[in-house]
């Protein structure tokens, strides 16, 4: 079977029927303002909506006559019998709602954006398949692509056509970028979006922190870039990873910057979100669960829990320039408190130094929590004097965790990495 997708230009059509077939089909002419009328036996209350008059008689083949293109929604085998009557008379499209052998021609899955039509069709094999297929694509482009190309049509009409400029102009609309969340490390803690999203990529940025797991559910014809930035070893700067995720997106493709953890909790994603916005380019988040709830979670350690912490505090140790921050300090001397800390491992010499000088307990329960979620995760407890020597042999990424909820430790289950 051969078939050509074309589309027809003010198309008049006769809908037979009035059913739940049959107002699908009329939302679909009316959605693209084709001019038709209904003929129908008995009007569905579906109808009743619908800004068009159904036309109530009984169906006869004097009805046909001025149409070339007729829907049949009504399953009736009599009124199939005398459109093959008509057929044999004269030239005329006719569509059998659900009866793909007694076709002339199939309705697609329509995208509509003004002047730019997308149609998605099986030749009838499935029209959920196409549906499918037409929702996917609908994720990708944007509504608004609808006003560039009536910028350009009315371009085309006077005279001016600059292909390259209109290249470049529709790339950097189709383009998306998402900042994915993805969590501390095991894979079964990703978001089942951020799985769907994973799927969909043209490119995927990532650095060290994101876990083998996890980079093997990237599709093998998915292009992968290795941004690192380590302490000590910063292979890109974040300028450089801004500019390489921007210069992607105006290539038109859909970019993926995986983000440990959560992209808005320490982990820059705001900068590069604003970055990316400000020059015109979709920016979506995907939220991931943080190490500063897994870390603590699987070690047994409650970050709230009644006659221990009723407070809870999420802060960074780390200021550009790998200068310490040291304004939560004072933190710690609240009662029923608890404060996580990302990114202080390194500091964790300045960090007590600086807390006992303001007169914080010495003996604060103190958790040292490395590679959160992950097989080799390892939990140290200590206090805030002993926190320098604790810290020597821990291992990185790891989160601290100061406050009385660091007791239950010994208390409550563990991550098991093997459940």
């Amino acid at each position: 079977m051969s078939t050509l997708p074309i589309l027809l230009k003010n198309p008049r059509i006769l809908l037979l029927g009035a059913g739940k077939v049959a107002f699908q089909k009329a939302q679909v002419l009316l959605d693209n303002q084709i001019d038709f009328t209904v003929i129908a036996q008995h009007i569905g209350e579906s109808f009743n909506g619908l800004p068009i008059t159904p036309v109530q008689k009984e169906i006869e083949q004097s009805d046909f006559a001025g149409y070339q293109i007729i829907v049949d929604a009504t399953g009736d085998r009599h009124v199939g019998h005398m459109l093959d009557g008509e057929k044999n008379q004269r030239s005329v499209l006719v569509n059998r709602v659900d009866v793909p052998s007694q076709c002339d021609f199939y309705f697609s899955s329509l995208l509509n954006y003004g002047h730019l039509k997308i149609a998605v069709s099986t030749d009838g094999a499935s029209p959920t398949i196409g549906q499918e297929v037409r929702n996917r694509i609908q994720r990708v482009i944007p509504r608004h692509v609808a006003d560039l190309v009536d910028e350009k049509a009315a371009q085309r009409q006077a005279g001016h056509i600059n292909t390259d400029k209109t290249r470049a102009q529709i790339r950097e609309q189709l383009a998306q970028v998402f900042l994915i969340g993805c969590g501390p490390g095991d894979v079964r803690l990703l978001t089942l979006q951020a799985y769907q999203c994973l799927q969909e990529m043209d490119v995927v940025l990532y650095d060290h922190l994101i876990s083998d797991d996890i980079l093997a559910l990237i599709p093998p014809e998915t292009e992968k870039v290795y941004v690192g930035k380590k302490k000590g070893a910063h292979s890109f700067k974040q300028e450089q990873i801004n500019g390489l995720i921007l210069d992607y997106a105006r290539s038109g493709h859909h970019v993926a910057r995986l983000k440990s953890g959560d992209p808005y909790i320490f982990g820059r994603g705001a900068e590069e979100a604003r970055y990316l916005a400000e020059r015109g380019i979709r920016v979506s988040v995907v939220a991931g669960i943080s190490s500063a709830l897994v870390g603590p979670a699987s070690a047994g350690i409650p970050l709230t829990a009644r006659g221990y912490a009723a407070n809870l505090s999420i802060v960074s140790a780390h200021l550009s320039g790998s200068r310490i921050n040291s304004a939560w300090l004072p933190l710690l001397k609240l009662d029923y408190h608890t404060t996580v800390v990302l990114m202080g491992l390194s500091f964790s010499e300045q960090i007590s130094a600086l807390a006992l000088e303001q007169g914080v307990d010495p003996e604060l329960p103190v958790a040292i929590i490395s590679n959160a979620s992950r097989p080799e995760q390892k939990t140290v407890t200590t206090s805030l004097c002993q926190l320098p020597q604790a810290a020597k042999t821990a291992a990185r990424p790891a989160v601290l965790v100061f406050g009385p909820v660091v007791e239950l430790h010994h208390i409550l289950p563990h991550f098991d990495p093997q459940s």
